[in-house]
């Protein structure tokens, strides 16, 4: 009875979660969306993708939500006294929930580290060829539309319903550095598509066109400027570069997000042999940097720096070869310095890469994990409050997310600029709520009136009893 109770809750919650961060990320990527003619079947699969990535976070809210709301109705309704009469304690009526939220951690589990990096390979690759791919034919009134390649079309006026346009000004510049030296313009045109669709058709009406005969190559400017009239003239432009382009989905493959738990331990060792590689070829050069003799004399080096052949051994009394050898070393604390600047940046990147290999592999446990933390937050909560429906425990649930998600995304940040390790960084949300959770648990074992205000009004007026009494005892010498 109080898994069939559950369930249904968590079934609701879970897709309103779901749905609300997936509204998320629409509002990101609207601009990319829009405007660019993409079929319902591409934005069908984009947002299957983009639904499956939200699933492990949408879970721990989901279960902390349905878990105020199954208790609490339960209490709301009186359903909990009887059980607890029965002589059943808190921990033996709420087992079913927990086996069953432990189940679903599990395959919160399985679905980050086994279908999530399938599912976010599929969603990145899509996503790059849907946000690099052209906007769709669109010709707006005095705008010039550069979607087509090799060509810059401006229009006065455009009939939305004939497809009739006025004034069409066309600039070709398909040849390579030609810029804008054949112009074609019309009083009037029609664009249609072809039959197979591949071909955009503007027919022009009482036009002139200009080409102007230069050739770069040779760098003669002496050619004469060819222009013409007509009265009609047919312009085909291929369409087929406004198409959606797949990427080839192995080129995402290295990405963190797209690798299991065991690929992402393998690559992160690789990142830190490599980085260690790096660092040792960066000490050697400093090293090198620094000496004084190379395989080329010191003199010769002292020459060329004087802009001689060669310079005799210096001496005190000889200031010349011991400006050169000022300006020498100089110049080598300088150059060593800038490496050893960028050096310093280029494994600071290194590292960063590292540490995030690191996130996404605590991220899969903990987040499971957070599903078992949030359970047992919301289930004693809602044995406390005996709320049920969707008024205050969203209040709590919300609440406690919210502190979830800050001290999260806060570690996660720290992670990232190496002030903290990966474990306990990620780690720390999740343990800070644990004990909440146990003491919410103690609290509703013991039937401790917690939010109740009755109950701290009691405690308010023993206080001041207690005060009035020590007063009295001790009054105040006059």
């Amino acid at each position: 009875m109080i898994i069939k109770a559950y369930l249904g809750p968590l079934s609701v919650t879970f897709v309103i979660v779901l749905f609300i961060l997936v509204m998320q990320f629409l509002w990101k990527y609207v601009d990319d969306l829009m405007g660019k003619g993409l079929e319902w079947y591409v934005l069908a699969e984009l947002m299957t993708y983009a639904t499956a990535s939200f699933v492990p976070l949408a879970l721990p809210l989901a279960i902390l939500l349905s878990s105020i709301m199954t208790v609490g109705g339960l209490g709301e309704n009186s359903e909990l006294i009887p059980l607890r009469s029965a002589g059943l304690g808190l921990t033996r009526i709420l087992s079913p929930l927990f086996f069953t939220v432990l189940l679903i951690a599990a395959g919160s589990f399985y679905f980050s580290n086994n279908l999530l990096p399938v599912a976010n390979l599929k969603f990145r690759s899509l996503l790059w060829d849907v946000t690099e791919k052209k906007p769709a034919l669109n010709l707006k009134p005095g705008i010039f539309y550069n979607g087509i390649d090799g060509f810059s079309i401006r229009v006065a006026d455009k009939d939305s319903e004939t497809g009739t346009l006025t004034d069409v000004l066309i600039y070709d510049h398909r040849k390579p550095f030609s810029g804008d030296r054949t112009v074609i313009r019309a009083q009037k045109g029609i664009m249609r598509r072809s039959l197979d669709g591949r071909y955009l058709v503007l027919e022009l009406e009482d036009g002139r066109f200009y080409d102007e005969q230069q050739d770069d190559r040779r760098g003669r400017a002496d050619l004469p400027m060819l222009r013409g009239h007509f009265d009609h003239y047919e312009v085909r432009f291929d369409l087929s570069g406004l198409g959606l382009k797949r990427t080839d989905e192995e080129l995402f493959k290295d990405h963190y997000k797209m690798m299991t738990m065991g690929q992402l331990a393998v690559s992160e060792d690789s990142l830190l042999r490599r980085m260690d590689e790096r660092r040792n070829e960066q000490v050697q050069h400093v090293v090198r940097g620094l000496q004084l003799y190379r395989e080329r004399s010191y003199a010769d080096t002292l020459g060329a720096a004087a802009g001689k052949d060669s310079v005799p051994p210096a001496s005190v009394s000889d200031p010349g070869p011991l400006q050169a050898r000022y300006d020498v070393a100089l110049d080598q604390a300088r150059s060593t310095l800038s490496y050893l600047q960028r050096g310093k940046e280029e494994l600071r990147g290194r590292q960063e890469q590292v540490s995030r290999h690191r996130i996404e592999w605590h991220r899969k446990p903990m987040l499971a994990f957070t599903c078992l933390v949030f359970f047992l937050i919301g289930a004693p909560l809602g044995a406390i409050i005996r709320k049920g429906g969707m008024g205050l425990p969203v209040v709590f649930a919300i609440i406690f997310f919210l502190v979830f998600h800050i001290v999260s995304f806060s570690m996660e940040k720290l992670v990232i600029a190496g002030e903290l390790e990966a474990w306990p960084g990620m780690w720390l949300a999740t343990l800070l709520l644990l004990p909440v959770g146990l003491f919410l648990f103690w609290k509703a074992s013991t039937d401790s009136p917690l939010l109740e205000a009755d109950a701290y009004r009691r405690g308010w007026d023993r206080i001041q009893r207690i005060m009035r009494r020590s007063s009295n005892a001790h009054p105040s010498a006059v």
